[in-house]
């Protein structure tokens, strides 16, 4: 072995420990920024390392390349607001997995089109490409949702599933035919089609309710597209990032599929978040009481203990440095102030927690919902902004609602309620929230981010 690849196997080592090291460190929000430069260090280690090989003629189109990546990937980190993150991670994914894609069909032309690759490459090659293009277009639907530029409610017909699971079982034998008989274009170039469309059947049946756990699995995915691509072409170290990709995104999946009570099987072929029949009727003349800035400020300025609820509705009116501001003046009261996170809040994995630290709210103030449950019942107010169907009650009461069983915030158990909501819109389930109807329960309707500043503003003027 050549010095240069001693030198290149020895960066790719380092880089392999670093992305190790910074998935280690994104297990613990107090850790996760060095964690994330570990890992953007490892990165700078691997692009070092793959620029020695000897392989490369002509530095220019990697110029060319760094310089449109740096003019798309620095805005795209830099100017994009926080709420907005769930949809720049799906676009990330869709150029991640465009990437590993075009790496493989590019590949398999310039083996004569199959003739000259072996069983195992295409087996690689394959797989690279099948699940790299089901995760092009999936994450490019999934941003159309989350963008609301496609529907956020599922998009169904009548027999879908077979439909899908017929288009994805042609896919998969023609996958199995390129492995045994590798020279044939016409299967591998129409694999490649099908696989872009089981990405838009897969993601475009599933609601915005689901979005955490899609995420997760596109990125599962990306990393295997990753990792195929490096056994494809003999890279070490994208086959060691594409298998941490591929595990920790699988992993993430499982642990929300589990915050729900729900299957993988549930939130890919479930339509969950179509209007719901077997969900029990609230009874007619039930009506809920809303309620004053004034009123609401004055509970929360005496409160001693309250617990914040934060939900996609924060997000989407920007109102977590509000939600920090109201905090501080409850504080300065002489009260406690908690968050409650519940592990699918929001549109992306961890999106509340992202956030209320994007506006300096303390780790050690965020409590998983395991931690926080029985504390509600201490609370004299629990505040909570945008969410919906993580507060249902009828996740435990309601045999027939289609959030039957999920673990859900104790968010009934506190003193007194404050619900901060535009309307009485129902959530992603499609149900009403018996919460909402709760004696204990006020509504107050509006913008959360309007809302807050009146309640900020009219605790001020109680000090």
């Amino acid at each position: 072995m050549s010095t240069r690849e001693l030198l290149i196997q020895a960066t790719y080592l380092v880089a392999s420990v670093l992305f190790i090291l910074g998935l280690r460190s994104l297990t613990s929000p107090p850790t996760a920024r060095r964690g994330m430069q570990q890992a953007a260090l490892g990165m700078l280690l691997a692009i070092v390392g793959t620029l020695l090989h000897q392989q490369i003629v002509d530095f220019r189109f990697i110029l060319l390349g760094l310089v449109l990546g740096s003019l798309i990937g620095y805005p795209l980190g830099v100017f994009v607001p926080m709420t907005a993150m769930p949809q720049r991670i799906a676009i990330s994914h869709m150029f991640g997995a465009l990437a590993a894609t075009l790496v493989g069909i590019t590949e398999f032309y310039d083996a004569a089109n199959g003739l000259r690759v072996a069983h195992a490459r295409m087996a690689a090659l394959g797989f690279e490409v099948l699940f790299g293009a089901l995760t092009v277009t999936g994450s490019f639907i999934a941003f159309g949702k989350l963008q609301e530029l496609l529907p956020g409610r599922p998009v169904t017909f009548r027999g879908q599933n077979a439909v899908n699971g017929l288009l994805f079982a042609v896919t998969v034998a023609l996958f199995a035919w390129l492995v045994v008989h590798p020279a044939t274009p016409g299967a591998f170039y129409l694999m490649a089609g099908l696989s872009l469309v089981v990405g838009v059947s897969l993601v475009l049946p599933i609601g915005g309710a689901d979005m955490p756990v899609v995420l997760s699995l596109l990125n599962s995915y990306a990393g295997l597209a990753s990792s195929a691509t490096g056994f494809a072409i003999g890279n070490n170290v994208l086959v060691i990032a594409g298998a941490l990709d591929g595990a920790s995104g699988f992993i993430l999946s499982v642990v929300m599929s589990k915050a729900m009570n729900r299957s993988f099987a549930n939130v890919l072929f479930g339509a969950f978040g179509a209007p719901a029949e077997g969900a029990k009727k609230l009874a007619e003349g039930q009506t809920v009481r809303s309620v004053t800035a004034e009123d609401a400020a004055i509970q929360l300025a005496w409160a001693r203990k309250v617990i914040v609820v934060p939900g996609y509705g924060m997000a989407v009116a920007q109102a977590q440095h509000q939600v920090r501001e109201l905090a501080d003046l409850v504080e300065k009261n002489g009260g406690e102030v908690l968050y409650a996170i519940h592990p699918v809040a929001g549109r992306m994995p961890g999106h509340m927690n992202v956030l209320l630290a994007e506006a300096n709210v303390p780790y050690d103030r965020l409590k998983d919902m395991d931690e926080i449950n029985d504390q509600f019942r201490e609370a004299d107010v629990a505040l909570v902004i945008g969410a919906n169907d993580v507060v249902n009650p009828a996740a435990r009461n309601d045999r027939g609602s289609p959030i039957y069983g999920m673990p859900i915030l104790n968010v009934e158990d506190a003193k007194s309620v404050i619900v901060l909501k535009r309307s009485m819109n129902p959530g992603f389930a499609g149900i009403e929230n018996e919460l909402f109807f709760s004696p204990r329960t006020s509504m107050l309707f509006g913008d959360a981010k309007a809302s807050l500043t009146k309640l900020i503003a009219e605790i001020k003027q109680q000090a």
